[in-house]
C-alpha cells in the first residue's frame, strides 16, 4: 500500500484495489444487482489473497519444521 497525502496534509494508507471498487460502486448506484455481484466479487478477491497467504505460511512452517528435525545417532565412547 502507498501513502497518499490528503487535503489536510496528513498521510493516509491507500489501497488501489479498494479505490477501484469504490469508483465502480459510485458509477452503479442505481443497479442493486450489480452492487450485489460486486460485493461478492470483493469477498472472493479477499478469499483468494487469504488462500495465497495461508499457503505461504504453511510452506514456511513446513520448511522450519524440517530444519528443526534432529536425527539421533549412536556414538561409541572409548
Amino acid at each position: 500500500m502507498a501513502e497518499k497525502e490528503t487535503e489536510t496534509g496528513t498521510a493516509k494508507t491507500f489501497c488501489p484495489l479498494r479505490k477501484i471498487f469504490q469508483e465502480i460502486e459510485n458509477l452503479s448506484r442505481n443497479t442493486p444487482e450489480f452492487k450485489e455481484h460486486l460485493g461478492r466479487s470483493g469477498l472472493e478477491l479477499l478469499k483468494a489473497f487469504k488462500a495465497l497467504v495461508d499457503s505461504k505460511i504453511d510452506g514456511l512452517e513446513k520448511e522450519n519444521t524440517a530444519k528443526r528435525k534432529k536425527v539421533a545417532r549412536k556414538i561409541t565412547v572409548e
